[in-house]
């Protein structure tokens, strides 16, 4: 019997694929400039949603 991996399994597998295919060709100043920008978004919108989530209590 052949077992399904999770979902999420799946999604992830498809994260790092897209990722990767986003990096290729680059050097690794502008994968460093990439992961760099990326990090900056990613504190930008959890700090937004706590400003949200804090607006609602």
């Amino acid at each position: 019997m052949k077992m399904h991996e999770p979902n999420c399994v799946f999604i992830k597998q498809q994260g790092a694929q897209y990722v990767s295919q986003l990096l290729a060709n680059k050097t690794l100043e502008e994968q460093l400039e990439f992961w760099q920008k990326r990090t900056e978004i990613l504190l930008l919108l959890q700090s937004q949603q706590q400003v949200k989530s804090h607006n609602v209590n």
